[in-house]
């Protein structure tokens, strides 16, 4: 099974490449009836009009998320073979986030506010059960904050549960909830919830469990659980009906062993370096407590990430999607490999993620097809017939033929890492000596970029502007080697990797060096700020909203970020407070807010609870006494990042007329 699934990853990813190939090629002209740049700010930052689609288990339903009354996101549910969808839960006040199939016949979902006012604001998500055709609808979890942790009881489970899983059982109605254990904590206890009656069971948890994987016998099969600086990972060994430990290791070092998935035929399938640069899928043999020594998959120059297809009725995964520079799929069955194929030869394109019911049936597929350019359309595909069905539409505002391609290169820094990043060159224009943002992304411990439309980069791209997203030292996803390169490196080498992108991109001719502005959220705003302090020569603006100024109000300031990052990960990450002192203090923005002279843009959400507000606050009283040149944004609803899109077509708005100044040509 491995050798035939790494052969068919190397084709099909081959596949995929030659396929996004003939796409740019062979690409039918479109008539545009507009150019790029004259597609207003709102079409960009709208919320999607139909947002994910799924299968029933039996696969004679389909639930989807689609724009319904007031605006508002409904869910909705289409028996297959027929035309018009039934709406089963839409709310004047409430969209519906997600969903999750129980059985055949009841659903479960979450709901949010994309239209959020300070008087209608709820703290959570919650939790709502209800029939496909509308009948036993149950509160399961509030939204109302509580003021404080309290035991499970009454009708309704306190604001801080959240869905888990189902018990793949379809003549179930119970799913699985994780409970917080206590306020700022990640560790997570677990409740069998009966999705009628609200009745509740509670797990026993082996320690503080930060993640649980159920088998699809729907039985609490493995967690992982950190005690202080220890990960561990747990298994619930059906032999003895006890809790043993599969493997501890420090998790700060980002070396563990990462369970992922537990598959139908029993087989415990998890993340591992195992002595390498790049982390690999593996299947981890819970016999002999060890990994296998081959890996099932190994993606050259990238981390595995991905997620299984499974037949429930089959017992037996079915194939993997994963990324790479773009995303794509493997099949282990040579029948469903052909039906790829297939499809990817009717839209050529588009990458083309294919769905089946847990059923096991795969003549009709729910295709999901996405690009660079795309942002998405969900499909039903009869393989008999060869005929689609067209379900919905992400963003029907958008018209791909209008929107910048994305590809990713690689840039060499100055101690000969080569390190990769994302470029978009504007689709007007002759992609040479270009304005362009350098965009730093946000964590900074994750990767952050992905081929993939994004509405702030094609936003960027239609106004002329060329968009380059560094995947700087620290990043995750390309290798042990470039993430611990970036331990204490804030302000430092993280800063020179992004620098020595834009002297790349310079040096490439792609960029102006007159015209470059350099922006970001949360990481990237201390970026922007520290490249605007740090390499003056390089920039002729920044724009930063929810940044941080200072790291140390990381640590001397109320966030939601857990305990454990604060002991653990932030001194071995960023800096130990004492031991670091000199040079937190040297790569803070805030205390060398005196040396950034260059125009500055800055934006902030009043109710940020990861980066607060006093941030923006003081970095701007700081800045402004030495540098006329500083716009300040503060958006009352907002949190870390803006969601609302009255605020969004603001900010960019502001964004457009703050580069067009700072960069037009001289």
């Amino acid at each position: 099974m491995k050798g035939r699934m790494r052969s068919s990853v190397q084709h099909v990813f081959a596949s995929a490449i030659i396929g996004l190939a003939l796409a740019a090629n062979c690409a039918p002209a479109i008539s545009q009836q507009a150019t790029p740049s004259a597609i207003p700010a709102e079409s960009f930052f709208k919320l999607p009009q139909f947002d994910g689609a799924r299968f029933s288990p039996d696969g004679k339903s389909i639930a989807m998320l689609l724009k319904g009354k007031n605006d508002r996101i409904a869910l909705a549910v289409l028996e297959v073979g027929k035309l018009q969808p039934e709406i089963i839960a839409n709310y004047e006040d409430k969209d519906v986030k997600s969903f999750h199939w129980v059985n055949n016949e009841r659903l479960v979902y979450d709901l949010t506010d994309h239209q959020f006012k300070e008087v209608q604001r709820f703290f959570g998500p919650g939790l709502y059960g209800v029939n496909k055709d509308r009948t036993k609808r149950t509160r399961l979890v509030t939204h109302k904050f509580s003021g404080k942790y309290m035991v499970v009881s009454g009708s309704a489970l306190p604001w801080y549960t959240f869905f888990l899983d189902v018990t793949h059982d379809n003549t179930s109605p119970d799913v699985f909830v994780a409970q917080a254990a206590e306020a700022g904590s990640d560790h997570y206890l677990l409740y069998r919830l009966n999705t009628i009656t609200g009745n509740t069971e509670p797990v026993m948890a082996p320690g503080k469990v930060t993640k649980w994987l159920i088998d699809k016998s729907g039985t609490p099969r493995v967690v992982q659980t950190i005690d202080g600086p220890t990960l561990s990972i747990l298994y619930n060994d059906p032999k003895t009906h006890a809790w043993r430990t599969l493997t501890s290791s420090e998790w700060s070092k980002h070396d563990t062993i990462d369970p992922v998935f537990f598959s139908p035929e029993g087989d415990l399938y998890v993340t591992a370096r195992n002595g390498k640069d790049m982390r690999d899928l593996y299947r981890f043999d819970l016999e002999k407590n060890t990994l296998d020594p081959a890996p099932v998959i190994a993606l050259k120059g990238y981390d595995f990430n991905g997620h299984f297809s499974f037949s429930a009725a089959q017992k037996k995964v079915l194939g993997l999607d994963y990324e790479m520079s773009t995303p794509a799929s493997v099949w282990f069955d040579p029948a469903i490999t052909e039906k790829q194929k297939k499809l990817d030869a009717l839209l050529p394109y588009t990458v083309n993620h294919m769905a089946f019911p847990d059923s096991g049936s795969t003549q009709i597929a729910l295709v999901h097809s996405t690009s660079d350019v795309d942002p998405g359309i969900w499909q039903l595909f009869d393989f008999d017939s060869g005929k689609f069905t067209r379900l919905g539409i992400s963003q029907p505002d958008i018209n791909p033929a209008l929107m910048s391609p994305k590809e990713m290169v690689h840039f060499t820094t100055r101690d000969d890492m080569s390190i990769p990043a994302y470029l978009t060159l504007p689709k007007s224009g002759n992609g040479k000596n270009l304005p362009m943002v350098v965009l730093v992304h946000g964590g900074p411990y994750l990767r952050g970029g992905h081929w993939s439309w994004n509405p702030q980069v094609q936003f960027l791209a239609s106004r002329g502007y060329a968009v380059l997203e560094p995947e700087f030292r620290g990043s995750t996803g390309y290798g042990q080697k470039l993430f611990a390169a970036g331990m204490k490196q804030w302000g430092l080498g993280m800063q020179d990797d992004i620098a020595d992108a834009t002297k790349w991109a310079i040096s490439k001719g792609y960029a102006d060096p007159q015209r470059i502005c350099i922006a970001g959220a949360s990481y990237g705003g201390y970026a922007t700020l520290m490249g605007l302090i740090k390499n003056p020569e390089l920039y002729r603006c920044g724009i930063d909203w929810v940044g941080v100024t200072d790291i140390n109000l990381l640590y001397d300031h109320w966030s939601d970020l857990p305990d454990e990052w604060k002991w653990y990960g932030m001194p071995a990450l960023i800096g130990d407070q004492q031991k670091d002192a000199a040079q937190l203090k040297a790569t803070s923005p805030l205390e060398n807010a005196d040396k950034l002279k260059l125009p500055l843009l800055m934006a902030y959400g009043k109710k940020d609870h990861r980066v607060p507000i006093e941030h923006g606050y003081k970095f701007y009283d700081a800045v402004k006494a030495n540098n006329p040149d500083v716009e300040w944004l503060e958006y009352a609803e907002e949190g870390h990042g803006f969601k609302l899109l009255k605020n969004n077509v603001d900010f960019w708005s502001h964004v457009e007329k703050f580069l067009a100044k700072h960069t037009a040509p001289k």
